[in-house]
């Protein structure tokens, strides 16, 4: 027995690589989405590690990046949050991704409860969780459609989005997965805007999700936000980016290719 425990004691702890994309007029919030990560409580031998990377070489974002070991700063050339997301998985060290974006914060509980649906199943590849948007005015919003809380069966994501004029009915801002099952996926998607949704998809699309009706997530409405600039609803771009989205996502799907392997 004291051998068993010694083992467990000598294994590495369990890690939650925690990716921020940023940019310039994002970066003033990063103070609070980091008040947000440490208010959280993990089990015994779990931990978070932050990557904020910034999408750009400017200098105005280093001085909101908070000094602690448990944080890594990095920085690439502008491609839009996709590309500083994927860049970030090079340093990403932990069996497990977490995704926040940098005007946003995490409630209470969000990384717990979602390493608890991953570490109770290992068929599950993803996770997610309810969403508030917070206003302008400091209100918050919930979506009407939310799914029961539990096991979202492949493909179930696809189905629904297509019929609901491209939305979700689970946030791809709340994505919390298995890191080599991003990796697999070659990370988020060489898109301007819909990165996050066309992860969302293909990660429904080869593997079991779960949804966790406890909401995890603040997600911030604001003039700066992407999918608040008019290039975001343009009828021509949209189109080309959901018709990507899904290909990608029916392709993953026909190949048969599921996680994990059977």
């Amino acid at each position: 027995m004291a051998k068993a425990y010694e083992r467990i004691a000598a294994r590495p702890p369990t890690r939650i690589t925690v990716i921020t994309a940023v940019h310039g007029p994002s970066a003033h919030f990063l103070p609070e989405a980091y008040k947000s990560l440490c208010e959280q409580e993990l089990p015994e031998r779990c931990e978070w590690h932050w990557v904020v990377q910034q999408d750009g070489m400017t200098g105005e974002v280093a001085e909101y990046v908070p000094d602690d070991p448990r944080v890594t700063f990095k920085q690439g050339r502008p491609g839009g949050p996709g590309t500083a997301r994927t860049l970030a998985l090079a340093v990403a060290d932990g069996a497990y991704v977490k995704v926040l974006d940098a005007d946003d914060q995490l409630l209470p509980g969000a990384l717990a409860r979602d390493l608890a649906a991953l570490e109770s199943d290992p068929s599950i590849g993803w996770a997610t969780s309810r969403v508030l948007d917070l206003l302008p005015d400091g209100s918050t919003a919930g979506f009407p459609a939310d799914p029961r809380p539990g096991r979202i069966e492949r493909g179930a994501v696809l189905g629904f989005w297509r019929a609901n004029d491209y939305r979700a009915q689970v946030h791809p801002a709340t994505l919390f997965a298995r890191r080599e099952l991003v990796v697999a996926l070659g990370g988020w998607m060489a898109l301007p805007a819909s990165e996050d949704t066309g992860l969302l998809l293909a990660l429904n699309a080869v593997s079991t999700g779960w949804f966790t009706r406890d909401t995890g997530l603040l997600y911030r409405k604001w003039h700066g936000q992407a999918t608040h600039q008019a290039a975001h609803t343009d009828p021509a771009e949209r189109g080309a980016r959901m018709a990507v989205v899904e290909a990608r996502a029916r392709q993953l799907s026909s190949l048969g290719w599921t996680y994990p392997m059977s």
